[in-house]
């Protein structure tokens, strides 16, 4: 293509050669319209997320907020080597990792689940009303949905300890239990988040071919039979390439959700890598160190996406790229 453009630009104006246009200019002029709506959406990305990777170097200084990037002292790795002598941050990290492993578990098969449920309702009113009552809690803030849960898991008035009351078993501190407390944060984000995620689940299963169910039926197949051979997988690309995004937050917990429920009580299997950046960097102003430890969050998640998108490749299924 390159060495054709490069002969028309060599040609006569009237040469049919001269015609020859780069496709990428001919879409671009084709799908203008496109691209123009995409702009936005390029910008906050641009704006937001690139333009801060700048601030990268502070994980390399003794950043002063009076001195500026520009002025503050180069120490190098000395804030990484802090980090990773620091007894603190191995606690935080191996919390982080364990309620990511919990909320992976239990969490990421919950919209599947959900959506093969909702896929199987042929009452149509009953399913867009159970749609919107699972939909409903992901356009809640975890702050309306901590205070529903302080009060439904209250120890003296709590609704679920007075159930428990009723069976003559002694009331749960959830909240404050060292025991139950991951529990209810696995628990609370999947109520939260199920429900939501299971509309990629649902679009997924619109488009598969309805003949294929028919010669299914024809071949003698069952319900559970068609889930296992038709419908997991039609869904397994998709499932591959969310898990594969999964991956790439694993280290991301849900700062607001714990923030909000947590206390002093729990500390040591509640705080994880977003609360303790917040205490340790806004709150005693320590911001390289956090810095670093941001920044080492990061590289794990893209170490992390990259193999699964490679695995993904390795094993025929769909990736990222």
């Amino acid at each position: 293509m390159d060495s054709d453009l490069a002969a028309a630009d060599r040609q006569p104006e009237n040469h049919p050669l001269r015609t020859v246009k780069p496709e990428r200019f001919q879409a671009l002029k084709k799908y203008w319209d496109l691209y123009l709506i995409m702009l936005p959406g390029l910008a906050y990305f641009i704006i937001f997320k690139y333009v801060p990777m700048g601030g990268i170097i502070v994980a390399f200084q003794d950043f002063s907020a009076f001195a500026g990037i520009r002025g503050s002292e180069w120490v190098g790795l000395a804030h990484f080597k802090n980090m990773f002598t620091d007894s603190e941050f191995y606690t935080v990290f191996k919390n982080t990792l364990l309620i990511s492993l919990y909320k992976l578990i239990w969490g990421f098969p919950g919209p599947i689940i959900l959506a093969l449920m909702l896929n199987e309702v042929r009452h149509m009113l009953y399913k867009r009303g159970v749609q919107t009552l699972v939909y409903l809690p992901h356009f809640l803030s975890w702050v309306i949905i901590g205070g529903i849960l302080i009060n439904v898991l209250s120890p003296a008035t709590g609704i679920v300890n007075q159930f428990l009351g009723m069976l003559g078993l002694e009331p749960i501190f959830f909240l404050g239990s060292q025991e139950w407390f991951r529990t209810v944060l696995v628990v609370s984000d999947i109520w939260k988040e199920a429900g939501w995620g299971a509309i990629i689940y649902l679009a997924a299963l619109a488009s598969i071919d309805p003949q294929i169910y028919e010669a299914a039926v024809v071949d003698g197949a069952g319900k559970w039979k068609q889930l296992i051979h038709v419908t997991l997988p039609s869904l397994l690309g998709t499932i591959v390439i969310l898990f594969v995004l999964r991956l790439g937050s694993v280290l991301d917990v849900g700062f607001e959700q714990i923030f909000v429920l947590y206390n002093p009580l729990v500390y040591n299997v509640a705080d994880v890598i977003e609360t303790y950046v917040y205490r340790t960097g806004i709150t005693q102003g320590q911001f390289s160190f956090t810095t670093a430890v941001g920044l080492f969050k990061s590289v794990i998640s893209l170490i992390l996406v990259v193999l699964a998108n490679k695995a993904a490749r390795k094993l025929g299924q769909d990736s990222l790229w």
